[in-house]
């Protein structure tokens, strides 16, 4: 039977939707023009960096340097520019839902030196009236497949965003700061789940870091022992 469903359903590229050997996969070409970071990486924030480095040394980019982060060490498993922006915006605002999968895979590898079997995945939340609007969180889904991809539990809604916050696009740093401060909290019943806990914040994007600042405030907040980030992407500087 799974033969007969592969004549007539082949696996397919998630990016162009060329045939694949394997579900939920990549074509050469595809591969080629998909940004994963490997070598060297700020140790705070997963941005590439230039040059190798030691196993067990710690580097930090210079935003990382200059801008104190309330997380203590983070990954990403794409930089945001050619085919890894391309399929950002296709989960986000396509409903192109069947990428998740396959991100949670990669972002599951960027995470692997700083893996701990206790610790909980949180998605950055999103306000109600985009999950109105876009019909899902995508860094809950991200969240919820690295789940089940890693075996760490999962807390959906530990914290809120109980206020609408603007567009952030082509707004300056600071103001991306500013209009989040403050903006997401932990959850008032479910949110002490994170006490005493170590915690991976999931996102999809980080470009400046003000959505992830806010959440991990939110989390330390609530008495988490440790933040750490997780995104499928990490814009750079020369993106």
């Amino acid at each position: 039977m799974q033969s007969v469903l592969r004549l007539l359903y082949p696996a397919r590229c998630v990016s162009c939707g060329d045939e694949v050997a394997d579900d939920f996969g990549l074509c050469g070409a595809c591969w080629g023009k998909t940004p994963l970071i490997t070598g060297a990486v700020c140790d705070i924030c997963g941005v590439p960096l230039p040059g190798e480095a030691e196993a067990t040394e710690r580097l930090a980019c210079d935003d990382c340097l200059t801008t104190a982060r309330p997380w203590s060490r983070g990954r990403a498993a794409l930089t945001y520019g050619d085919n890894g922006r391309r399929m950002v915006l296709a989960l986000k605002y396509g409903d192109r839902t069947d990428l998740v999968r396959p991100a949670a895979r990669w972002m599951l590898h960027a995470f692997a030196p700083l893996m701990q079997s206790d610790l909980l995945l949180v998605p950055v939340p999103a306000h109600w009236t985009r999950l109105f609007t876009r019909r899902y969180n995508q860094a809950a889904l991200l969240a919820q497949a690295l789940a089940r991809e890693s075996g760490l539990k999962y807390l959906p809604d530990a914290l809120i965003r109980p206020r609408p916050t603007p567009s952030q696009d082509h707004k300056t740093r600071a103001r991306r700061f500013a209009d989040l401060q403050g903006a997401i909290r932990p959850h008032p019943k479910r949110g002490n789940a994170l006490a005493g806990k170590g915690v991976v914040l999931i996102d999809d994007v980080m470009a400046s870091g003000a959505t992830l600042t806010a959440s991990a405030e939110a989390c330390r907040q609530a008495g988490s022992r440790d933040v750490f980030t997780l995104v499928l992407a990490r814009a750079t500087k020369d993106a």
